[in-house]
């Protein structure tokens, strides 16, 4: 009886306190959203309201991945074998393919003629590692790089081949990696995504990409990853309509905002949230993005460094100027995906077409970075999704062979960020057709990467349809011989 008296007084029971409560966490949530430094530390990126907290001290702080898409031959790149000149035309040894898995395009073949790379190789550096011609800007940077040459995966054909290494799974909807980074470590930037995504296409044979490749999967779609083109706007439908002016726009906003809010009280769907952060966002995004893009600051140095093509919005040079600006202004993860590498035909001459558009300016990148101080803390990936066939696919002739895909070894590079400088992880056989030497899978590649950003890559779950997920899926080893 007391106790009802006492509620009666207060016209306050329990199911109204807890209601009045959930409302006040939710306008604190908006509070904290539409005023970003309300809970930031007067705007200070170090205390942003969205930033995530490691597991343990990292190595790096964010993540540019340089995606050759389509598969680079490493045996035109990085994996130099001489065996291969050697045995021009004769057959593969069955003992050392030992009926290995081929694919649909080789698998008519009664033979498979060895043939070694068109181009010459050169030992370069301190490391002496072996880099191909095609790269001469490259094989300048060998002393900054750490070049595996043990890379393997199960996937054999290019889609499955190209998810697997951006979600830890070979089938679709699952987070990409750039997701669950920034699903781990929130954003550095309230002005700018956590991920961004940038596209451009090359001379030779290329491979689609799509939006899976970038999406946020079963995570909150705050963590998905936004794609920049290379237009005139760089983002569509981020500008204000005609006819509506800064004032006009963040009042309606506000009146969106508060709508949504009311829906998220009375439903609690945290896509509701995600939407407002979302609107908030293109907000915000609209000063900070065209500042970015504006590459007339640039001095005439890193122009030359880069190459002409970096004023070319929507080449791979540009991409990589861009890559470095972003990830300069806080951007947890960029993510490059420069088509044309599937050389199944015409290899001497497409691949030479490929190296023009991305030696220079991936080299550019690393001593870019590395000027400027933000290379010890920024992770550089270049790789694509598998390898390369020792032996020609189809008709062989010397200067106009192709090469089919091999999931068993290919190779990639790392830099920066924590990563060892001037080493070679990993070797494969003498015909470049299996690991000898210190394999490093899909799965293993991602533990580190995480690893290296601070996550324990066991750690970094979600839950959802009743099963913890993570990145690296049941498995993965941290690569711990290329950590420094």
């Amino acid at each position: 009886m007391e106790k009802e008296l006492f509620e009666h007084g207060l016209n306050m029971n329990r199911r109204k306190f807890m209601s009045r409560l959930s409302i006040g966490l939710g306008s604190a949530a908006l509070g904290s959203l539409l005023i970003p430094d309300l809970f930031g530390g007067n705007g200070n990126p170090e205390d942003a309201i969205m930033r995530g907290l490691p597991h343990f001290a990292p190595k790096a702080k964010r993540v540019i991945y340089l995606f050759q898409n389509g598969a680079p031959s490493q045996l035109e790149s990085f994996d130099y074998k001489p065996l291969l000149c050697q045995m021009m035309g004769e057959n593969l040894p069955e003992s050392v393919r030992g009926g290995q898995r081929l694919t649909g395009m080789s698998s008519a073949q009664t033979s498979f003629p060895l043939i070694g790379s068109y181009y010459k190789f050169n030992q370069h550096g301190q490391s002496g590692a072996w880099v191909s011609e095609l790269f001469p800007h490259m094989s300048k940077i060998v002393d900054d790089i750490c070049i595996i040459k043990s890379m393997n995966t199960e996937a054999i054909n290019h889609d499955p081949a190209l998810t697997f290494f951006q979600s830890g799974a070979q089938q679709g909807n699952r987070p990409s990696m750039g997701s669950w980074v920034s699903y781990g470590l929130g954003t550095e930037n309230n002005n700018l995504p956590a991920f961004c995504v940038l596209l451009s296409r090359g001379k030779g044979n290329g491979q689609g990409v799509y939006s899976k490749l970038w999406t946020n999967g079963f995570l909150d779609s705050v963590h998905q990853g936004v794609q920049f083109s290379g237009g005139e706007n760089p983002i569509l439908y981020l500008q204000d309509p005609n006819g509506m002016d800064r004032q006009t726009r963040r009042k309606m906003l506000d009146k969106i905002a508060e709508l949504n809010q009311e829906e998220f009280n009375s439903f609690g769907d945290p896509e509701i949230s995600a939407k407002i952060q979302q609107y908030e966002m293109a907000y915000r995004m609209q000063t900070a993005v065209p500042e970015i893009m504006d590459t007339s600051k640039e001095s005439e140095d890193i122009i030359k460094l880069y190459g002409p093509d970096c004023l070319v919005p929507g080449t791979y040079a540009a991409n990589c100027l861009l890559a470095r600006k972003l990830s300069e202004n806080g951007v947890r993860f960029v993510q490059l995906y420069h088509q044309g590498w599937d050389q199944h035909g015409n290899l001497p001459n497409e691949m030479r077409g490929q190296a023009q558009d991305v030696d220079q300016p991936s080299a550019a990148l690393i001593t870019d970075l590395k000027q400027r101080g933000l290379l010890d803390e920024t992770l550089v990936i270049w790789g694509g999704e598998f390898g390369r066939t020792n032996y020609c696919q189809g008709k062989m002739l010397v200067d106009n062979y192709g090469r089919d895909h091999h999931p068993r070894c290919f190779t990639i590079w790392m830099a920066g960020g924590g990563i060892k400088p001037g080493i070679v992880h990993g070797e494969t056989d003498d015909f470049g057709y299996n690991i000898i030497k210190d394999p490093v899978h899909v799965h293993d590649f991602q533990a580190t990467v995480l690893n290296l950003l601070g996550l324990d890559h066991e750690k970094l779950v979600y839950k959802y349809q009743g099963r913890r997920f993570r990145l690296t899926d049941l498995y993965g080893n941290v690569v711990n011989k290329i950590i420094a």
